[in-house]
């Protein structure tokens, strides 16, 4: 039975931003520009993978609606300039989110005109090698912790705009939970978390107090998870 993805709109992608090259290497624009002007159409088959035994693919759900919605040339001037969607023209093979793949391994394949999708490279290639890192590493976590629930709170030291991909890069790679309700959207999940540090600080550094307001206000519709470091001090 076919592997569901996740649909092209659940990305957001600035679309025409990406149509127009605003986030591609100038050389791959400048190539686009140059089969266009004399009117080349080579058929190529682009073949996409990486360098490392034991990572996790993520980020393909992504890549493959760049490549839906973002594929194409324009065509015309000025006020009757129009986009003319490149998509249907391709064929395009690709593994799912969360597989486990082998160095030189072929992740996905594009075939078709070339210049339907030359602008794209960058895009997809960059959402690719961000999403398989986050991927791989979380599931090297998972495996180091021998069944121990891990949660991926990495929000506070990354940009917010990454969240959302990071999230379910960690999701598919066995995280159970997340720290932002941004991290969770794309398979509609919302954010949890613990008693923090800045609670316990507002209790007057008293844990076990903040403990129990935090589950006043919050259980049982949230689990409450105190952590037992305000003063560095783990043990006692």
């Amino acid at each position: 039975m076919p592997r569901e993805r996740l649909s092209p709109e659940v990305f957001a992608l600035p679309v025409e931003r990406i149509r127009d090259g605003y986030y591609t290497d100038a050389y791959f624009n400048a190539t686009k520009q140059v089969l266009e002007a004399h009117n080349l159409h080579p058929r190529v088959l682009m073949q996409v993978f990486q360098k490392h035994d034991g990572a996790v693919l993520g980020g393909m759900d992504e890549a493959l609606a760049v490549l839906r919605l973002c594929s194409g040339r324009y065509e015309g001037e000025g006020e009757g300039r129009r986009w003319v969607p490149g998509w249907d023209q391709l064929v395009v093979h690709a593994l799912h989110d969360g597989d486990e793949i082998s160095a030189w391994e072929t992740v996905m394949t594009i075939e078709g005109d070339y210049g339907l999708f030359a602008h794209l490279e960058t895009v997809y290639l960059g959402v690719l090698s961000r999403r398989t890192l986050v991927s791989t590493n979380v599931r090297r976590v998972v495996e180091a912790a021998r069944g121990k629930p891990i949660l991926f709170f990495p929000a506070r030291f990354d940009h917010y705009r990454v969240q959302t991909g990071d999230g379910y890069a960690a999701h598919v790679a066995g995280a159970i939970g997340v720290s932002t309700d941004a991290q969770a959207s794309w398979w509609g999940g919302r954010g949890i978390g613990t008693v923090p540090h800045a609670l316990i600080a507002a209790c007057g550094g008293d844990t076990v107090e903040a403990t129990r307001r935090f589950a006043d206000v919050h259980y049982p519709h949230m689990n409450v998870v105190a952590l037992v470091d305000f003063d560095n001090d783990c043990v006692g």
